[in-house]
């Protein structure tokens, strides 16, 4: 199996075009070559519990950003 290539770098401005947050421009944060996807400042939010720890002793909830699959997002010159 060939290594992928994508137009699409971490640091890159993308538009959403697709999906709940279709319109948003925002910057890729990571590229994910083996599943053909991409996590995008402030796009696809999902709750996640948050176990106690030392340096977060109530534990609790933490908005994540999860992957938008790369050909819902469009790279946009700056």
């Amino acid at each position: 199996m060939a290594n992928k290539k994508f137009n699409i770098k971490k640091g890159d401005q993308v538009l959403v075009i697709a999906g709940d947050d279709k319109g948003t421009t925002a910057t890729v944060l990571k590229v994910l070559t083996k599943v053909d996807k991409v996590i995008v400042e402030g796009c696809k939010l999902a709750k996640k519990a948050v176990k106690p720890s030392e340096e977060n002793k109530d534990g609790g909830f933490e908005n994540k950003e999860m992957p938008i699959h790369i050909s819902n997002v469009k790279k946009v010159e700056a």
